[in-house]
């Protein structure tokens, strides 16, 4: 089940970042930050009144304030992907985005003492080819998008890797730090909310709330986020899920940035980009066998 719950979020994960896309075509990248956060927030709040047994009020501060470093770690992520996203093509940031896999296996090996397996190893080698291949078989795209905003994109991918750490930390149960998915999706949504409008006083940043109220690919955003997140939480809860083969079932979502270029961006180079997610796939499915 596990599996299946981490397949749905890369999935719905390579769709979210078409819809980023999207609105950030409508608003600013810091108001999609903002009221993509918002609405999130907003759409817990009547799960939270519903399902008591979450208890979001039983958090000690120690766990508040684990909560609120993943909160801001994802912060400074969200700004460097979405920076990067208004830049690069969607088809090459969902493949430069798959680089994540190796960062989020280092950190899984080394500080959660996973062990790797001979077919983890091999999958892992498949995608890193894959991306060198996105590297030196996609023309001059990320070239011409400028590498400040190549290294944005990867610099978001080490920060969602250490987040990713912490969601398998956090939801660990049997630790002192440990709490259920709901509570560390509703109080990590509000911190993540406090952030970007922290932000915004401090920097005076004018917002244009009827234009953005109006942005539907803001609303729709924010609701794939939940999804995709509640399901990641509840798939890292299981003890039986590795945060190594989670790491990899996710990258599946590249096929939908690529898919999602072609067709609702009309990118070019899609044939060498497919062939790149072709060995991403596959380096996944053998992955998790």
């Amino acid at each position: 089940m596990w599996m299946l719950l981490t397949l749905f979020y890369g999935l719905i994960k390579g769709g979210r970042e078409i819809v980023k896309k999207k609105a950030i075509e409508k608003s600013t990248v810091f108001e999609v930050l903002f009221f993509y956060t918002l609405f999130a927030f907003l759409f817990l709040i009547p799960g939270a009144l519903m399902f008591p047994e979450d208890n979001i009020r039983g958090l000690s501060y120690v766990q508040l304030g684990f909560i609120a470093i993943k909160s801001f770690v994802i912060f400074i992520a969200w700004i460097c992907s979405f920076k990067a996203i208004e830049k690069i093509p969607i088809s090459v940031y969902g493949l430069l985005d798959l680089s994540r896999v190796i960062f989020a296996t280092l950190l899984a090996v080394l500080v959660l003492g996973e062990s790797v397996g001979k077919t983890q190893i091999l999958g892992l080698i498949l995608v890193a080819l894959g991306l060198l291949f996105l590297k030196f078989g996609s023309g001059k795209e990320p070239e011409k998008s400028g590498a400040f905003y190549v290294v944005l994109a990867l610099l978001s991918c080490v920060l969602n890797a250490v987040s990713g750490m912490m969601d398998k930390i956090l939801t660990n149960e049997t630790l002192d730090i440990g709490m259920k998915p709901g509570q560390l999706q509703f109080w990590y949504m509000l911190f993540l909310t406090m952030f970007y409008g922290m932000y915004f006083f401090f920097s005076k940043t004018e917002l244009d709330i009827r234009k953005n109220l109006k942005n539907w690919w803001i609303w729709i955003l924010s609701l794939l986020f939940v999804l995709a997140d509640r399901a990641l939480f509840m798939a890292n809860q299981d003890p039986a899920s590795k945060v190594t083969v989670m790491t990899l079932i996710k990258q599946s979502g590249c096929l939908v940035t690529i898919l999602g270029g072609r067709l609702v961006f009309k990118e070019k180079n899609i044939v060498k980009k497919l062939v790149c997610a072709a060995i991403i796939i596959t380096g996944i499915f053998i992955g998790v066998l």
